[in-house]
């Protein structure tokens, strides 16, 4: 069998041609057209995963302004429960300070409206025994009891012990001014002179006297000079009926001490009158 060789040489450079043909105008494209989709797949894919990591960001950024945010609530929450604890605290002790504001109030009201009404008892007692003593007196002594009450000082101011005598002549001789007779009556002319001259020959020099009037002595006679002080009346006897009257009424104030029997001070022995020798600066 023949070759022919014109035949072959023409099928191989057509079958060249053909393959060239294909590559150019079909199989490049083809590729072309894959690498270009692969291309699109791998951006697609890429900004897939850029988007996914975004997502996964926000989701974690959202998470952590949720935890942010409870852990504010509850801090917020705690906040508000103890300022509403303390507000609370606040009012309470305002409402116990002014309730023991007013409880104080209301005590020393009541201490005033007591001393008060011992005050008016006091006044009312001491009036009223100061009447029946001088009743009583006026009806069993000869003189006076003005006169007895000044007799009695006299009495008192000449039996001063040597002390007593040399701080009121210091007294009297430091003196800016007369000495101080005061009296719960007024004295008369005599009685005045008496006791000049009990003062006069008891300190030994001629004393200046200013007499004055005061009935608040409760009939007594006070002598007072430069910070030194003799006084004598029945205001002691009064003072202490007073304090017997004070612990009654104190006693009898106490819930504990109602529809007991309740004794007063027991009274002074001596029906008589008072003297007092004091000495201050």
């Amino acid at each position: 069998m023949l070759i022919d060789w014109f035949t072959v040489a023409a099928q191989i450079v057509n079958f060249l041609i053909l393959v060239w043909l294909l590559k150019r105008f079909l199989y490049q494209p083809i590729l072309d057209a894959i690498d270009a989709r692969e291309r699109r797949i791998a951006t697609e894919l890429a900004d897939a995963d850029a988007r996914r990591a975004e997502a996964q960001k926000e989701r974690d950024e959202f998470q952590h302004k949720n935890e942010v945010f409870d852990r504010q609530r509850v801090t917020l929450l705690s906040q508000a429960v103890d300022e509403a604890k303390a507000e609370r605290q606040r009012l309470l002790d305002e409402a116990r300070q002014a309730a023991d504001t007013l409880r104080t109030k209301q005590m020393e009201t009541m201490r005033n409206d007591m001393h008060h009404l011992n005050q008016g008892i006091s006044r009312r007692a001491q009036q009223e025994v100061f009447a029946i003593a001088r009743k009583t007196l006026n009806d069993l002594a000869t003189t006076s009891l003005e006169e007895r009450m000044a007799e009695v000082f006299i009495h008192r101011l000449r039996a001063l012990n040597d002390q007593a005598k040399e701080g009121f002549i210091k007294a009297l001789k430091t003196a800016t001014g007369p000495a101080l007779v005061r009296s719960a009556f007024d004295l008369p002319a005599e009685q005045r002179a008496a006791v000049q001259n009990a003062l006069n020959e008891t300190f030994v020099a001629d004393i200046p006297v200013k007499f004055e009037t005061a009935p608040d002595l409760v009939s007594g006679i006070e002598l007072t000079t430069n910070g030194q002080k003799m006084a004598w009346s029945i205001a002691d006897y009064l003072a202490s009926l007073e304090k017997g009257v004070n612990e009654l009424l104190k006693v009898q104030s106490k819930p504990e001490a109602k529809g007991k029997a309740t004794k007063p001070e027991s009274k002074p022995e001596n029906p008589s009158l008072n003297g007092s020798n004091e000495q201050g600066a």
